[in-house]
């Protein structure tokens, strides 16, 4: 389709269909968004608030599936977020390692 931002979801469609559209866009949204907490926003906590905290990110995926879905381009943001991130956490490690070596 042209003019749409959720090159995602077209390449699914276009290569694998339209069956369990749903589920495998959740899974994907899961994993990126998980990847993105771990990167940018974690902190050690006790088990039982990592617990809920992956709770709610297993429920708030549903609502971004949804709008991944509506060709919405929530997995593109999420891919570019997790870039972002691994770049950041790798620019702040490169720099720390220097700084003790001095």
């Amino acid at each position: 389709m042209t003019g749409s931002f959720s090159f995602v979801l077209d390449y699914i469609v276009d290569n694998f269909g339209i069956d369990n559209i749903f589920w495998t866009l959740y899974f994907i949204n899961l994993i990126l968004s998980a990847i993105a907490y771990k990167l940018g926003f974690a902190r050690k906590l006790s088990v039982g608030k990592n617990i809920f905290v992956y709770f709610m990110l297993v429920l708030g995926n549903y609502i971004t599936t949804i709008f991944s879905i509506m060709r919405l381009p929530m997995t593109e943001s999420l891919v570019i977020i997790c870039i972002v991130l691994v770049i950041y956490r790798t620019r702040l490690h490169m720099q720390r390692k220097a700084k003790n070596a001095s």
